[in-house]
């Protein structure tokens, strides 16, 4: 008879794996990381209430079996609909990311960290009407909103910190694995899981079969990215709430030979991180002011802005354009240079540099509506012709200043040519509205944004409320989360 065989050595946490366990239970001290995660928190509720303006984004929300209401649950903003958390996370996400206007993190992985809210604000929300109603989630807690500004400010620097010099889209993954990622912790924390088991649920979350970006490129681009971090959410709290019944980790999920995801996902490479996990991201998160367009080309959208006036005050239009070159970094090209690509849809159209120039050269506009199937941009024989004629070449310099942690820069510089030979001087810019470098700039554009997502869905008098509300920190920081999303509730929407 054979001897049994030897027990499985229990191996320690990979070390990438206890950092993040380790950082989502420390305090947030910085109040430039809270005051700045306080008009993240705005926005994004904004970005969700606009997404809920589109039938492409409502017809996925809602409970899965129609008319069901569960006990204690998430409420949806903008909505009547009381989900469990899970499909709550999904709901939230979902609407948050929908138009592709919510904050963004740009490095060797791009991202939208306020994307985490989706599970964040869900979590919050279940807990505290739980635990209002008698039951004891999270050892009896009711959260904050600055609680929430505290999830916040942790998901966005694991996702950040994590996207600093790892590039998924190289292997072909999606880089909503680092919302998964980020609202894991985050939320397991939240839910008073013990450090090992927070451990466990980011096991979960990295061995978690992760999504391809297959559903953001040509040929195939089509409305899954605009859920993905919706979906990313809810398996979030699905695998934590897991965890939080006993299901154990996967101690050395990134390294294990053969079977982990490094050997597996990422051609054998080990992460790289160039900073410790505090409050960076969210201190230099980049905010999108101007317009709902992807973030590599918002700085092409202002250029053409500033050119669309210039052609104005000359006696000249768009249709005096023999072309136009547009000098900019490599992720932009890598990611939105589209020139002869055919415009199939509205994912197309939002993730097409040219496209969005050319509307902003035409119409001195861009807008979500402008990305519709048979809109008036969409259909402009204009617009086609002209975005053919806008051609992207690399500068190295910008690529560089895109990278350097100091700068974070996503310059583009726009020179036109007319039909007449006249050259337009270039017009270059820099930094966004929404960037670190131009914050207090961008404030009143911020609330102003905020204020336009709002008057679609509520009252004048409820618009104001909430307004005051947001530029009040104290008293929104003290709130409880369940009595500021009921502020949000819409009974009988026109557009749910």
């Amino acid at each position: 008879m054979s001897a049994p065989p030897a027990p499985t050595q229990q191996k320690g946490y990979d070390p990438e794996i206890d950092d993040i366990a380790k950082y989502v239970t420390q305090p947030i001290k910085s109040e430039l990381a809270f005051d700045t995660a306080r008009w993240v928190f705005l926005d994004t509720l904004g970005c969700g209430l606009e997404g809920l303006r589109f039938k492409e984004c409502t017809k996925l929300l809602g409970p899965i079996v129609p008319g069901t209401v569960v006990p204690n649950g998430t409420k949806v903003p903008g909505t009547d609909f009381v989900l469990d958390p899970v499909n709550g996370a999904f709901n939230i996400g979902a609407m948050i990311r929908w138009l592709d206007y919510n904050d963004c993190w740009l490095a060797a992985e791009w991202g939208h960290p306020s994307d985490n809210l989706g599970a964040i604000l869900a979590v919050a929300d279940w807990v505290n009407r739980t635990n209002k109603a008698g039951g004891n989630l999270a050892n009896g807690r009711v959260f904050t909103i600055r609680d929430v500004l505290e999830g916040m400010i942790k998901a966005h620097e694991i996702q950040g910190c994590l996207a600093l010099l790892n590039s998924y889209n190289k292997v072909g993954l999606d880089h909503v694995v680092l919302v998964k990622v980020a609202s894991t912790a985050v939320v397991s924390q939240m839910l008073g899981l013990s450090d090992s088991q927070i451990a466990d649920a980011v096991t979960q979350a990295w061995v978690d079969g992760q999504s391809l970006r297959t559903y953001r490129h040509s040929p195939n681009t089509m409305s899954r990215k605009s859920w993905a971090a919706g979906d990313a959410c809810q398996r979030a709290v699905n695998l934590a709430l897991k965890v939080m019944k006993g299901e154990p980790g996967i101690p050395t999920v990134l390294s294990a030979p053969v079977w982990g995801f490094y050997d597996v996902l990422f051609k054998g490479n080990k992460f790289e991180f160039q900073r410790p996990y505090g409050s960076y991201v969210m201190e230099n998160v980049l905010f999108k002011v101007s317009y709902p367009a992807e973030f590599h080309s918002q700085t092409a959208v202002e250029a053409s802005s500033k050119i669309f006036q210039k052609l104005k005050d000359i006696g000249k239009s768009a249709a005096d354009i023999k072309g136009v070159t547009c000098r900019t970094h490599e992720a932009c090209i890598r990611i939105i240079d589209k020139q002869f690509k055919p415009m199939d849809n509205f994912a197309d159209r939002d993730h097409c540099i040219q496209y969005m120039c050319a509307v902003m050269l035409v119409f001195g506009r861009l807008e979500a509506t402008d990305y519709t199937d048979g809109g008036e941009a969409a259909t402009s024989p204009l617009v086609e012709s002209l975005r053919q004629k806008i051609k992207c070449v690399e500068d190295p310099q910008f690529t560089k200043d895109y990278h350097d942690p100091a700068l974070r820069t996503i310059s583009n510089a726009l020179t036109v040519e007319l039909n007449d030979g006249t050259v337009l001087d270039e017009i270059v810019v820099e930094a966004p509205l929404g960037h670190r470098l131009r914050r207090e700039e961008a404030k009143p554009h911020i609330l102003a944004k905020y204020q336009r997502h709002l008057s679609p869905h509520f009252s004048e008098a409820k618009v104001k409320e909430l307004v005051e509300l947001g530029m009040d920190p104290k008293k929104l920081e003290a709130m409880s989360v369940d009595e500021y999303v009921d502020k949000y509730a819409v009974k009988d929407s026109k557009f749910v």
